[in-house]
């Protein structure tokens, strides 16, 4: 999810709980050899052993057209050390569909499994290789097609979007298509899409057959979604995650992004998670409202830290491990803790 499930929020959410993968933000390929310095601005937990400082592995993913180009970026990723190696059949920006990418490709099987077996031999045998695409570009008519070509290209798992590149992000999504799919191929088939609540889970798994989800916009508005399938799976009664429990979570994302993203980035990223976490908390409106009209990150900065109460903030901890700071982007090495 450009430009919203970034290595600040993974970290966050991470430490939340209740995930048991993260996948990268996409990485362009589009012709050249990227450089380690690239692969690190997209994923600097590969200074970490490829986890989130909470532990939780993290998948690097590829999005491209051209098997030579994708299997020697591949390569040079693989050597980071990534969990995995994740392609994007599935994005529908039209900047990128433009260029033959993503979702575009779903109209062309045999480039797809052509890019997927060129990756799956360019890595180590013991590197996953997945694969995530849409039901289809206009419409889910080869949809099985597609999923077969992933599979044939040596794919070891499959992430359904249950939507086409035209449906965009509208709902619903069309999770009752993906079980032909699975039943198509032999490899482990995710359903992804439309899962804002423990009930939204639910029932996608019993329409989908799915027994993985993958959770994407609706975890980043309940940061606590996760924890309550899996409480609801372990027989327990989910505790939602509270305003008050997540106030020092927010209060670290600020921290982060000040640390990690550019000045101009900074106010629009808080703005944004802030935005999407009303569909959840009443008390996230107020706060938007708040940090709606600021610009300036000192102000920022003083009002969070009196949101959270002190809590969640170097001031208030003391020093905090980083794997996210510039120097330890050009230096390839963790920071002390």
């Amino acid at each position: 999810m450009e430009g919203l499930l970034d290595f600040v929020l993974r970290d966050v959410l991470t430490r939340v709980g209740g995930v048991d993968r993260c996948v990268s933000e996409f990485i362009r390929v589009t012709g050249s050899l990227l450089s380690d310095k690239v692969f690190l601005r997209y994923i600097p937990e590969l200074n970490n052993g490829g986890r989130t400082l909470a532990g939780v592995p993290v998948r690097a993913q590829l999005l491209g057209s051209d098997p030579v180009s994708m299997a020697e970026n591949a390569a040079r990723l693989a050597a980071l050390g990534p969990e995995g190696i994740d392609l994007n059949f599935g994005c529908p920006a039209k900047t990128v569909n433009r260029h033959g990418g993503g979702a575009a490709l779903l109209r062309e099987p045999e480039t797809i499994a052509a890019v997927v077996a060129a990756v799956r031999r360019a890595v180590p045998a013991h590197l996953p290789v997945s694969a995530k695409m849409r039901l289809g570009y206009d419409d889910a008519g080869r949809a099985r097609e597609c999923a077969q070509a992933m599979e044939h290209g040596g794919a070891c798992e499959l992430v359904v979007h249950a939507r086409t590149k035209t449906d965009g992000y509208r709902p619903p999504a069309y999770w009752e298509q993906i079980p032909a799919i699975r039943a198509a191929v032999a490899i482990p088939v995710v359903a992804n899409g439309e899962i804002w609540t423990l009930a939204d889970a639910l029932r996608c798994r019993s329409v989908s057959g799915c027994d993985a989800l993958m959770l994407g916009r609706g975890v980043v508005a309940d940061p606590g979604l996760a924890l309550a399938i899996r409480a609801h799976d372990a027989g327990l009664a989910p505790e939602p995650l509270s305003w008050a429990a997540l106030l020092p979570q927010i209060a670290r994302f600020w921290d982060l992004v000040c640390e990690g993203l550019e000045p101009r980035q900074r106010a629009g990223r808080l703005k944004q998670w802030l935005n999407l976490l009303r569909r959840r908390y009443p008390e996230a409106q107020q706060a938007f409202d708040r940090v709606r009209v600021m610009t300036d990150q000192r102000a920022i900065s003083l009002w969070v830290r009196q949101a959270a109460g002190g809590e969640g903030t170097p001031a208030a901890n003391g020093p905090q491990r980083s794997i996210f700071g510039f120097a330890a982007l050009r230096e390839h090495r963790l920071l002390d803790p």
